[in-house]
C-alpha cells in the first residue's frame, strides 16, 4: 500500500501547502516508496498559528465536563481507526506488525483513557486560605514529534493539551508521517472545534524552527535528540516561551549480585531489541559483576540466537528495521566503532543479516567487556546494540550508572526488592524499573540532565500544558 498526503490540516479543513514541496517517504523494509506528503514552509506555519490563536480563547473558556466529552469522542474515533493506524505505523517506520498493532498503537488508547480518568478528578480550582489558585492552559502550543513512537509522543502531546484547554499545531517527523495524518482525522471525526488542532508536515529548518521561534507560540512540547532539543530551545529563547523537551537516552541497567541472572538477562536483551533498539529508554548499559561476566554473555547470546529480523508484515518477525538510510549508516558507524575501541563482539556486528539484502536491516549485537570511557558507552546509539559493562563492586556500579550526560531512565535487578530500592534511589533518572516492573499511563515520563525537562503522561502530563494562576482576596466563605 502506498500513500498520498499531500495536504495539511489546519483551522479544522485540509489545505494544500502554501507552496508545492513533496516528500517521497521510504519504507525501510523495501527502500522503495511508501507514499507522498508535502513539506510545509514558513508560511504554513504563519497559517496554522493565526488559526490556533484564534481558536484559543473560546476554547480555553471549555469546561473540564466538556473537553472530557470530547475525549471521549477521540477515544471511540481512534479506536475505528485503530488497524489502519497499526498499519501505517508498520509501513512507514518499519516496526513489526505485531508491535504495531500491540504497544505501538495501543498506547495512542492508553494515554487518551488515563486522560479521561485524570479529568474527571483533577481540580482546576482550589481554595487556600484567602487565595484561590487557578489552574489556566498555558496557550498555543507547537508540539514537535520524531518517528519511533509516533502515536504515544503524539498523544502523549496533543491530548494532554486538549484536556488543558490549549490550541496547538502539530509538526509529526517527516518520516512517519501517515499515522500522524491519520491522527489528524480522528481529531476532525471527534469533532474538535476548528483551528484547536492542526498539522503541519516538514522537517526542522522548514517548518520546526519557524514554529519554535514563533512570537505567538507559547509553548513548544519537543520529543527527538539532545542536539535538536538545544536548537529548539535556542529559537524559543528570545520570546521566553515554556519549552518541554524529552530527548536522548544512555539508560543503565544495573545486575546486582543477588539478582535473577536468567530473567534479567533474558527481559534485558528483548527490550533493547524491541522497536529495532530505537527506544529512547531502552536499557542499552547493562552492568554486571565482573564475576558473572562469561554467564551473562552466554545469557545474551542464547537469547538474540532467537530473535527473528526480517519483514514486517510476518508476525514471526521480531527485530524489524532502522527506520532510514540515515539511522542505518549511523548504527553501522557505532558497531565500527565499538570492535575498532577494543570491545568484545559476542553477537552480531556490522553489515545486514544473512538472507536480508535489502532493507534498513541491523545485525542484533551485543559488545561486552564495555569500558564507561569508550564511544558506545557514552553516546546513544538507537539501534539494537547493547553494550555489557563489567563491575567490582555496587559502589563502581552506582558511578558508572550516573557517569553520563543523560538521565532518562535505569533499570535495577535483585531478588530483594529493598536492595534494588536503595540502589535506585541513587540512581539520577527521571523513572528507575525494578526487577522488570513497568509503569502504567499515570506514571510520569521525562528526563535529569540532557534527557530533558518537565514529564509526560497522565495528570504530569496535563500539568505541563496549565500556568497556575493565584486570585487573592478571595472570600475563603
Amino acid at each position: 500500500m502506498t500513500y498520498d498526503n499531500r495536504q495539511f490540516y489546519i483551522d479544522g479543513a485540509w489545505v494544500d501547502p502554501a507552496e508545492p514541496k513533496e516528500f517521497t517517504v521510504i519504507n525501510p523494509a523495501s527502500e522503495a516508496s511508501a507514499g507522498v506528503i508535502s513539506m510545509g514552509s514558513p508560511k504554513d506555519v504563519e497559517r496554522a498559528v493565526a488559526a490556533a490563536r484564534r481558536a484559543f480563547d473560546g476554547y480555553a473558556r471549555t469546561s473540564p465536563a466538556e473537553r472530557l466529552a470530547l475525549l471521549e469522542r477521540v477515544l471511540a474515533a481512534y479506536n475505528a481507526h485503530y488497524d489502519e493506524i497499526a498499519q501505517a505505523i508498520s509501513t512507514e517506520m518499519g516496526a513489526p506488525i505485531s508491535l504495531a498493532k500491540g504497544s505501538q498503537t495501543r498506547i495512542g488508547v492508553g494515554h487518551i483513557g488515563a486522560m479521561i480518568e485524570v479529568l474527571k478528578n483533577f481540580k482546576f480550582e482550589e481554595l487556600r486560605g484567602t487565595t484561590r489558585l487557578v489552574q489556566e492552559p498555558v496557550g498555543v502550543c507547537a508540539l514537535i514529534t520524531p518517528w519511533n513512537w509516533p502515536m504515544n509522543q503524539v498523544a502523549a502531546k496533543v491530548v494532554p493539551a486538549l484536556a488543558a484547554g490549549c490550541t496547538m499545531v502539530l509538526k509529526p517527523s517527516e518520516y512517519s508521517p501517515f499515522s500522524a495524518i491519520l491522527w489528524a482525522k480522528v481529531m476532525h471525526e471527534a469533532g474538535v472545534p476548528k483551528g484547536v488542532f492542526n498539522l503541519i508536515n516538514g522537517d526542522g529548518p522548514g517548518v520546526g524552527a519557524p514554529l519554535s521561534s514563533h512570537p505567538e507560540i507559547d509553548m513548544v512540547s519537543f520529543t527527538g535528540s539532545t542536539r535538536a532539543g538545544t536548537e529548539v530551545a535556542r529559537n524559543a529563547a528570545a520570546s521566553v516561551k515554556r519549552v518541554h523537551q524529552e530527548l536522548g537516552g544512555k539508560s543503565p541497567n544495573v545486575l546486582l549480585e543477588d539478582a535473577d541472572f536468567e530473567r534479567a538477562v533474558k527481559r534485558s536483551v528483548l527490550h533493547v531489541f524491541q522497536n529495532s533498539g530505537q527506544s529512547c529508554n531502552a536499557p542499552t548499559r547493562m552492568l554486571v559483576p565482573a564475576s558473572k561476566l562469561a554467564e551473562v554473555e552466554a545469557i545474551a547470546q542464547r537469547i538474540t540466537a532467537g530473535v527473528v529480523v526480517g519483514d514486517p508484515a510476518s508476525e514471526k518477525t521480531t527485530v524489524g528495521p532502522l527506520v532510514s538510510q540515515t539511522q542505518f549508516d549511523r548504527v553501522e558507524r557505532y558497531i565500527e566503532k565499538g570492535i575498532a575501541e577494543g570491545a568484545k563482539l559476542v553477537t552480531g556486528g556490522a553489515g545486514r543479516p544473512d538472507g536480508l539484502s535489502k532493507g534498513y536491516y541491523v545485525k542484533p549485537t551485543i559488545f561486552s567487556n564495555v569500558r564507561n570511557d569508550m564511544t558506545i558507552a557514552r553516546e546513544e546509539i538507537f539501534g539494537p546494540v547493547l553494550c555489557i559493562l563489567p563491575y567490582e563492586n555496587e559502589e563502581q556500579a552506582i558511578e558508572i550508572a550516573n557517569d553520563t550526560p543523560y538521565g532518562l531512565a535505569a533499570y535495577v535487578w535483585s531478588q530483594d526488592n529493598a536492595h534494588a530500592r536503595r540502589v535506585g534511589n541513587r540512581i539520577r533518572a527521571g523513572q528507575v524499573a525494578l526487577n522488570g516492573a513497568s509503569g502504567d499511563m499515570q506514571t510520569p515520563f521525562g528526563g535529569f540532565k540532557m534527557s530533558g525537562n518537565g514529564r509526560e503522561y497522565g495528570e504530569f502530563g496535563l500539568r505541563d500544558f496549565l500556568e497556575v494562576k493565584a486570585v487573592i482576596g478571595v472570600d475563603a466563605a
